[in-house]
């Protein structure tokens, strides 16, 4: 490392867009923090809010800011009292940064940590060459996971987390929205034994995505009446379990209506602002159970992504659609606001 600036990616000013500039390396080192070389990121939704500069971005980003907090990279050099990881290592990284100090860190939720910072929007982010991070967040990844891969992780963990709320063997299947991790969420679910893996998804881009990961049946709400289909397919039960992933209120709705009494719903999707629906015939009536999701388990996730990943019992490649160079990072924040676009990776 003999250059004192890297190349980054900077939310410059209070504004739409991001700037891809030089800044400098992040040396000084704590003890227990962590310099990681950046091999590949990938941009998320959260990023296209930060380029967008919405109303949710201004709340809570502080110009100027590295963004990005998806990637895969090497460690270069570490804190005096660093001991889980060494120089050399493959990692990849936890962006959820834990207080390791609060009621629910210490009682093994430091996924939903009460003073939880996040990388790219609480402290400078992955889009660089370099970035600096606690030790806490880092797991060891096996080299013979691609890069491109790795770099997912941390979404495909959040499918992963709200796929396996719940045992899914033998068991119907609805996903809510086919996004890229509605899309990985699928082939979870395969893999964990689901009867039919069913999928509710308006955008063509986006059926296509979910049948190549799997999806045994996809169906379109604004042209079927989903409730009527799932339970055609369910012997008019309804399906088993709900996994909401596309944060439209409708979606979710016409997801609760299609369940049979019983069933479990896991809840991954993001909302705009609040929601109105009929609590008592939808839910709790009907007996179901729902889960929150946010972020993934530190590290049982982690685990289970690295085992189907290394093993070979689920293929990504599907959802990763474009491996752009940093430098063209416009063309990857343009495709995915264009709804035409998996997984986007960045190369370092």
């Amino acid at each position: 490392m003999e250059s004192e600036t890297m190349i980054a990616i900077v939310k410059e000013r209070p504004a739409p867009g991001l700037t891809l500039k030089r800044v400098p390396v992040p040396r000084e080192l704590g003890p227990h923090d962590v310099l990681v070389k950046v091999k590949r990121a990938s941009i998320c939704g959260t990023d296209v809010h930060i380029y967008n500069w919405d109303a949710w971005s201004q709340e809570r980003i502080r110009p100027p800011q590295i963004d990005g907090h998806e990637f895969t990279g090497e460690v270069v050099s570490i804190g005096g009292d660093v001991s889980t990881v060494k120089v050399g290592d493959s990692v990849v990284s936890e962006t959820h940064i834990p207080c390791q100090k609060c009621l629910q860190c210490r009682t093994g939720k430091m996924h939903i940590c009460k003073n939880m910072q996040i990388l790219g929007v609480h402290r400078d982010g992955v889009f660089a060459e370099y970035v600096r991070v606690p030790e806490v967040v880092l797991w060891k990844v096996d080299p013979s996971i691609p890069l491109e891969y790795a770099s997912i992780m941390e979404p495909f963990g959040n499918a992963i987390h709200t796929a396996l709320v719940t045992d899914l063997t033998g068991k119907n299947v609805l996903i809510t929205g086919a996004g890229p991790i509605g899309a990985m969420a699928v082939a979870v679910a395969k893999v964990s034994g689901a009867a039919q893996v069913i999928v509710s998804e308006i955008k063509e881009f986006r059926k296509e995505l979910a049948r190549k990961m799997g999806a045994d049946v996809i169906i379109d709400p604004t042209k079927e009446d989903l409730t009527k289909k799932v339970k055609a397919m369910t012997e008019d039960n309804g399906a088993d379990v709900l996994l909401e992933m596309s944060g439209n209120t409708t979606a979710f709705k016409q997801g609760l209506d299609s369940l049979t009494n019983g069933a479990v719903v896991s809840l991954l999707g993001v909302f705009p602002g609040e929601l109105s629906f009929d609590i008592n015939d939808l839910f709790t009536f009907k007996g179901l159970t729902m889960y929150g999701i946010t972020g993934r388990k530190m590290f049982e996730t982690w685990q289970v992504a690295t085992q189907l990943l290394k093993n070979k019992r689920i293929d990504l490649s599907p959802v990763v659609t474009h491996i752009l160079p940093a430098e063209k990072f416009e063309e990857g924040f343009d495709v995915m606001i264009r709804g035409i676009s998996g997984k986007v990776i960045l190369e370092f």
